[in-house]
């Protein structure tokens, strides 16, 4: 697993530099981490397999879920959903797991 070696999620106790050092966007972003979001990437997968994975494409992909902080830097990747599932399950799935996505209270 790389998760604990290669991504190390914020524990939301410091503001990132471009927030805290920007009067325009420290208001709005003071208790941001950084962003989320999902993304469809091609998958070669079985004939068996190919309905669960063709999603919006017309060709299969797998579901991935990143997180990244303002430097643009990876703190949590879940891949390999396949292109039907829905943004709901996934995060519920990043949340329940043995290495969770960790939201910080705030």
């Amino acid at each position: 697993m790389l998760g604990g070696s290669y991504f190390h999620q914020p524990d939301g106790s410091r503001v990132h530099v471009q927030v805290s050092s920007n009067r325009k966007y420290f208001p709005y972003f003071k208790d941001c981490l950084g962003a989320i979001d999902g993304t469809h990437i091609r998958a070669k997968v079985s004939s068996l397999d190919a309905p669960r994975y063709r999603g919006r494409k017309e060709y299969p992909t797998q579901n991935v879920l990143a997180a990244c902080t303002f430097d643009l830097k990876f703190t949590y990747v879940l891949p390999g959903w396949e292109g039907t599932a829905s943004d709901s399950k996934i995060i519920k799935s990043a949340l329940n797991r043995p290495c969770p996505l960790i939201i910080p209270e705030g």
